[in-house]
């Protein structure tokens, strides 16, 4: 008897706790946006909206879309220099991560998604893979801001392509359960 009251304490507990974490906002970010081994691309900005959804006290997932703007870069080809210009890059995706809740919180985070590289004579998709840290404060309860570092790989049929994307966000939680 004594073991099912504390398995039912727990319970109740643990419940209790998840009703009240879940909620869902929306935000904007920006940032930059480095290519890690591109000789084709230069740095360039990205900026995009995320909508966190916290299901758990420990758990919160991200569906997010991002644009980057990578920058033009000159290339040496054979003694002969040239300028390319840098893509277009646009990502959708969905981001889990480990958080805790609180004013301070540093949370791992990964993530999948389709990416799409736009320039003359480049017209790609790629699947996404994510990886990154974040730090984020509340200063009050509904409004949070992040400065994430991540790391972004687009794969696809032997080719990749790598960019380090550090972002400063902002979100509100537009909906909460009490």
């Amino acid at each position: 008897m004594r073991k099912f009251l504390l398995i039912v304490l727990a319970a109740t507990t643990i419940s209790t706790g998840a009703a009240q974490a879940a909620s869902v906002g929306i935000g904007p970010f920006g940032g930059a946006s480095i290519p890690i081994v591109q000789d084709d691309q230069g740095n360039g900005s990205v900026f995009g909206i995320r909508a966190p959804v916290q299901i758990v006290p420990l758990l919160r997932v991200e569906p997010f879309w991002s644009t980057s703007a990578l920058g033009d870069k000159t290339v040496d080809v054979g003694g002969t220099s040239f300028t390319r210009a840098g893509s277009d890059v646009k990502t959708f995706g969905l981001n889990a991560m480990l958080s805790l809740g609180g004013p301070v919180t540093f949370y791992p985070f990964v993530g999948i998604g389709t990416v799409k590289f736009d320039r003359g004579g480049q017209d790609e998709s790629f699947t996404s893979y994510h990886m990154g840290l974040g730090l984020g404060l509340s200063p009050i309860p509904k409004l949070s801001v992040d400065l994430r570092a991540e790391l972004q790989a687009a794969a696809k049929d032997g080719a990749s392509r790598k960019m380090g994307n550090i972002t400063l966000g902002a979100s509100y939680s537009v909906f909460s359960m009490p």
